[in-house]
């Protein structure tokens, strides 16, 4: 479907020009495209409109960081000799341009993405949105500005070691890290190629989880490409279990900051979660596997040979960090591997039973001048909470939550890998917002119509099992609903042909197939799953009873729905 616009493409092009032109901040972007360009086609998209085009992104105005191929515009990685021009866009460029996105041009970012700052780039430090003498973060720098700015709607980054996060939080913008692997990297400028993901920033959840749909799915081109698994929880539960650190484990926040985080997991509880304190240290240690150990080895397998050609054609910074990590022996490589596979196991444990890590999403926000006096161990602190998600396999949701130090303060809530959307969901909790819709291709969809709906004694078999409650449903006139004698009681729906019976309302809820594959598998007897007419002709997977066992039940057709029978027994 087309989202609806208030105004048209062509207008919202207009004013995002117009905004570019009061914020004067030349170093948001590397290239930004003519302003000409951008209006013919926000005219022709209106013109698509107008006859009936379904375009889920109509008129999303977009801003791709310059490690990511746009068709036609330079890809510098903010290295002017490094740069080339592609013919093609990244899939996760062009998957948004097939959806309605407009994009207006390519964002500064640190040198080949090495950096948590914003300031390594030869074509200036990206400033703060909202202070402009402080770091606006990296290495997404551009990115984040030009959302957080009101310029464009979204705005892809990547992040490696944080760089689709950080920058979020400095800005009081929402960052989306997804699972590696579901959004494509080809295109891509790796900066590790291992542990690179394309992230997105908007100024809502919902904004970015629209960008990220649109996004995600295989792409011949990535070899290290994933897919959804059988088995993945689509929804957060109604109480979230939810891990957070304790006081030694915030000790990198100044005591307003740590103030700040102590009052985001009060919202978050006040919001229906149970939060239970653990200590977090070994995930930190992991963290420090990224830049201090030999898995930086792959910078250096990324663009190390085109740096070692012509040093002085990189930051200085940044060429020392990659030149470095190219000295490394091989045995020290496969020996942090090995290291990183028992932090792996050691996190899944130390997860057990949660459904998300909070953390501060960074530590400080420091002057522009203060990292550029000391570009090496400021990057590193911004890391703390951060390096470690990509090593480890999780996702990410990077949110505002309040202020600190005279700035914004900002949250992660962290997931293990593939439980996306349950992130998007608890993120929602602190945000206020309604959650966003579930990412597609994720489920099958399920009508219960008696015990497994909400506030029934079966229905934690489905939110145990992660489904995602997605509105009321009604049957057609076909069917007929009898009380059966079972513990617990439960209701019988029986087709009986059309008009034979009256309109039954119940639930649908989408569930993943591993997890409909156990329902069928356990599923007592009289019921069974069919497929189920519902009131607008359309044809949903349901629970149904045998006709034989349905005729020894109580008709209850009249009451239109499980619930009013109950109630109308107990009164």
């Amino acid at each position: 479907m087309t989202q609806a616009l208030t105004i048209s493409c062509a207008e919202r092009v207009l004013d995002a020009y117009r905004r570019i032109a009061e914020a004067d901040r030349p170093e948001v972007w590397i290239t930004l495209r003519p302003e000409t360009d951008v209006l013919a086609e926000a005219r022709e998209l209106d013109r698509r409109i107008a006859a009936g085009a379904e375009l889920p992104l109509a008129g999303t105005l977009v801003a791709v960081k310059d490690n990511i191929d746009v068709a036609d515009l330079p890809t510098t990685a903010a290295c002017p000799g490094f740069a080339y021009t592609p013919a093609t866009s990244a899939p996760a460029v062009q998957r948004l341009v097939d959806a309605g996105a407009l994009v207006l041009g390519k964002t500064n970012l640190d040198q080949f993405a090495t950096g948590l700052v914003g300031v390594r780039s030869p074509y200036g430090p990206v400033r703060n949105a909202l202070r402009p003498e402080k770091i606006s973060g990296g290495s997404s720098s551009g990115s984040a500005v030009a959302v957080a700015l009101g310029i464009a709607d979204i705005a892809l980054g990547t992040d490696t070691a944080g760089s689709g996060r950080v920058p979020a939080a400095l800005n009081d913008i929402v960052g989306l890290k997804p699972t590696l692997g579901l959004v494509p990297t080809t295109g891509v400028v790796p900066a590790a190629r291992s542990y690179d993901a394309v992230t997105v920033f908007a100024r809502t959840l919902t904004e970015a989880q629209r960008a990220l749909a649109v996004m995600i799915g295989p792409d011949g081109g990535d070899p290290l490409g994933r897919t959804w698994p059988d088995d993945v929880r689509l929804s957060a539960p109604e109480h979230p279990r939810v891990a957070v650190p304790g006081d030694d484990d915030l000790t990198p926040l100044s005591p307003e900051a740590r103030a700040a985080f102590r009052t985001a997991v009060k919202r978050l509880e006040a919001a229906g979660a149970e939060t239970t304190v653990i200590d977090v240290s070994p995930l930190l240690e992991a963290a420090r596997l990224l830049y201090d150990g030999a898995l930086v080895a792959e910078r250096y397998a990324a663009v190390g040979e085109f740096i070692a050609g012509d040093p002085s054609a990189a930051d200085p910074t940044v060429a020392g960090i990659i030149l470095a990590s190219g000295e490394l022996p091989a045995h020290a490589l496969a020996a942090d591997q090995e290291r990183l596979d028992g932090y792996k196991a050691l996190a899944r444990r130390l997860l057990a039973g949660y459904d998300a890590l909070l953390l501060p999403t960074t530590t400080e926000h420091p002057d522009i001048a203060a990292v550029q006096a000391d570009p090496v161990t400021v990057n590193s602190r911004l890391g703390t909470y951060t390096n470690f998600v990509n090593l480890l396999d999780l996702a990410a949701v990077a949110v505002p939550a309040g202020e600190a130090d005279g700035g914004p303060f900002g949250v992660s809530v962290i997931t293990r890998a593939f439980e996306d959307q349950p992130a998007l969901d608890i993120a929602a909790l602190l945000t206020g917002e309604q959650a966003p819709t579930p990412l597609p291709g994720t489920g099958v969809d399920l009508a219960v119509f008696g015990a497994h709906l909400r506030g029934q004694p079966l229905n934690h078999q489905l939110s145990d099992s992660g489904a995602r409650y997605a509105g009321e449903v009604t049957t057609s006139t076909a069917y007929r609903l009898t009380a059966l004698t079972t513990e617990p009681p439960k209701p019988g729906l029986v087709r009986l042909g059309p008009g034979a019976g009256g309109p039954i309302a119940g639930e649908r809820w989408t569930l993943s197939p591993a997890a409909l594959g156990r329902f069928l598998a356990a599923l007592p007897s009289p019921m069974s799953l069919g497929r189920i007419e519902l009131a607008d002709g359309s044809w949903v997977l349901g629970f149904q009873c045998d006709p034989h066992t349905a005729s020894t039940g109580t008709d209850i057709t009249h009451h239109g729905d499980w619930r009013s029978y109950l109630a109308s027994s107990a009164s």
